[in-house]
């Protein structure tokens, strides 16, 4: 068991290692414990009830918010833990909770012709991803991955080992699907459900001058519930030197289906877009992959940055919603920074599970730079941003959230009282930290 306390050699590369938001903070854990193995954890959860300390978890290093990072406590690092497995008889994948969606999981699921909803920058790592309900690959039309969830094996506050799903530890395995960094334990192992490989993927690019924002916004809110179930929606404003030397904004479809034909006809709703004839570049049903798309975006998640995110589920018609959007659209604060909006139209019901806050319409402010001399400037266009947003708010999801700057509810009330309940439950010495950010009784 490698275990580094405060004051040892290599304690704060310890804290620090495998966070991706290099705008570290300045808490400071007692101890990290590298695990390699479950019964690592076992012994780390058991040790930190001995001496006294809570516990926090690292699994892919991905948390903006740096959740693993908490003052006093054992941080549980499961970047050792390194299974991947898959069996071909229920395709049922396994994996631990530091394997990496895009880049380690999904190609080894592309040798058996499977596919996992998993995150977008394929540097993410499985755990927090699924515990925060997991907004993966076209979730409008596929769900979210924590639905694809059949179990967790996970280390409890007593430091047991149990298996959760439908039947067994149901609780547990409620409270895994949604919870996030409030889960009341550590999973070790996912067991995922897997999807055929899309035979044919095809996307739709259009780019526009920001004084197009208004048209192509208010048009597409208004049609993006009616366009096929197999294509992903996303709208963006980056800056894209190619194309202009100001921030455009892009409106994109991948629609991953059986054939050419079928992603022809998913995508012809986009060629009725009112500005299209404006359009600085058009790429109409052009043949991609998932590869290609996870590309891209890499590219846009370099890295070595500073980062602060934030984001909001919008309700309300266009004339309310389109004005509220345009700050967080049309001001980027640099060249690396980009705003997306993303459909979940026509909304699905949820299974029942601890996620339980979505709307039609997702939004996400990204804004990345090196310099510590800008976070201040940085942060503050963010909230100016999320403040505009307010009136047309219904939520936020924890995957791009930050408690401790702006605590909007991500849990429904129902949700959140069934949460406690379990929590009180399963760890009544408060040995994990829960959420970072908040009151003691409700951090939303």
């Amino acid at each position: 068991m490698n275990l580094i306390e405060r004051g040892e050699p290599g304690f704060e590369q310890a804290c620090s290692d495998r966070i991706f938001n290099r705008r570290l903070p300045d808490r400071s854990p007692a101890a990290v414990l590298r695990a390699t193995s479950e019964k690592d954890v076992i012994k780390g959860v058991r040790l930190a009830r001995d001496r006294g300390w809570q516990v926090a978890v690292r699994s892919g290093g991905h948390s903006w918010a740096q959740w693993s990072v908490r003052d006093d406590a054992l941080v549980i690092d499961l970047g050792g833990l390194r299974e991947l497995g898959y069996d071909e008889t229920t395709g049922i994948a396994t994996a631990s909770p530091a394997i990496q969606g895009g880049s380690e999981l999904a190609p080894f699921l592309a040798s058996h012709g499977r596919f996992f909803v998993g995150g977008h920058c394929p540097t993410v790592g499985l755990g927090g991803f699924l515990l925060q309900g997991g907004q993966g690959w076209n979730a409008r039309g596929w769900g979210w991955a924590a639905e694809y969830v059949e179990a967790i094996d996970v280390v409890t506050a007593e430091g047991d080992l149990v298996r959760a799903d439908a039947s067994v530890n149901s609780d547990l395995y409620w409270a895994a699907r949604g919870s996030g960094p409030g889960f009341p334990g550590v999973v070790t192992r996912f067991h995922l459900r897997t999807l055929p490989a899309p035979g044919y993927v095809a996307q739709t690019v259009q780019a526009y001058r920001l004084d197009d924002f208004d048209e192509v916004m208010t048009w597409l809110q208004g049609m993006h519930a009616t366009v096929d179930g197999n294509v992903e929606i996303v709208a963006l404003t980056k800056t894209d030197r190619e194309l202009s030397p100001y921030p455009i904004l892009l409106v994109t479809a991948v629609a991953l289906v059986a054939d050419a034909p079928q992603a022809d006809a998913a995508l012809a709703p986009f060629r009725a877009n009112p500005a299209l004839g404006r359009a600085l570049m058009v790429r109409d049903a052009v043949p991609t992959t998932l590869d290609e798309q996870r590309a891209r975006q890499l590219a846009d998640n370099p890295e070595g940055h500073r980062w602060a995110v934030d984001n909001a589920w919008l309700s309300g018609d266009a004339a309310e919603v389109v004005p509220a959007m345009r700050r967080a659209f049309t001001t980027l604060p640099n060249e690396k920074a980009f705003t997306i909006w993303f459909s979940m139209a026509p909304l699905r019901e949820l299974p029942d599970m601890a996620f339980s806050v979505q709307s039609e319409i997702y939004l996400a402010g990204y804004v990345l730079w090196q310099d510590p001399a800008d976070d201040d400037a940085h942060q503050r266009w963010l909230a100016a941003a999320m403040a505009d947003l307010e009136p047309v708010t219904a939520g936020q999801y924890l995957g791009d959230s930050d408690l401790t700057r702006r605590q909007v509810r991500f849990l429904s009330d129902d949700a959140w009282q069934r949460y406690q309940k379990i929590v009180a439950t399963r760890d009544p010495d408060g040995v994990f930290c829960g959420y970072l950010g908040g009151t003691p009784d409700r951090p939303v």
